[in-house]
């Protein structure tokens, strides 16, 4: 079983990925985002650094996933990812432009190929003002420079691109506005009851509400 976790930057997808971790006894694949050196460069100058900063997050997300994700489903075992190789496009199409979105695509459709496909993607929603307010409250460094359009952007282009089917898998659309998976074990357990539903893995409840 592969469970890919996704939605915008702040809105809570490694602390999911990292509490159902013992619940489907998986192992886990995080997304690496202090590696890329033009990350800080990029949110405080996005029309300059956007080539560079996209080509490194989709070859270090290629390599990460190919090296890993074939392996962990080879060896029988679930997987539960914070990240999806497809998303990267999105952020390409926000980010790029002309001759550099096309060579981008051009590597994006070759590599991907290769790539496993999840059995679920759990698509984490929340407004852009909540979004906000997490990312702040995380305090990144390479984050503190992230100007509110870029999210709200962000958010508007998510919406669009998981409204349509993903990549052959079931797509599970949860809002996190009201959500404290951190601090109340329920609305965690509501989360990881509406997965169980949507595979048909017992137990579970039929159409538990959410918040």
């Amino acid at each position: 079983m592969y469970i890919a976790i996704e939605g915008v930057i702040g809105v809570g997808k490694t602390t999911l990925a990292r509490l159902l971790q013992n619940t489907f006894e998986a192992e886990v694949l995080l997304e690496v985002f202090e590696e890329n050196p033009f990350l800080s460069d990029f949110y405080a100058d996005r029309a300059r650094y956007a080539f560079q900063t996209q080509i490194f997050f989709l070859l270090s997300r290629y390599h990460q996933q190919n090296n890993n994700v074939s392996k962990v489903l080879a060896d029988g075992k679930n997987l539960i990812a914070d990240y999806t190789f497809a998303k990267d496009a999105l952020f390409a199409g926000i980010n790029l432009k002309g001759d550099e979105l096309d060579m981008y695509h051009r590597v994006h459709e070759a590599l991907g190929e290769k790539i496993p496909k999840p059995n679920l993607l759990v698509y984490l929603q929340a407004s852009t003002d909540t979004l906000m307010s997490r990312i702040a409250f995380r305090d990144r460094p390479y984050e503190r420079q992230m100007e509110r359009g870029y999210i709200d952007e962000l958010n508007h282009a998510y919406e669009s691109f998981f409204s349509k089917p993903f990549d052959h898998a079931p797509i599970l659309k949860i809002d996190t506005n009201q959500l404290n998976i951190i601090q109340n074990a329920e609305h965690l357990k509501l989360i990881e009851n509406r997965i169980r539903e949507t595979l048909g893995l017992v137990p579970f409840q039929p159409s538990l509400p959410l918040g």
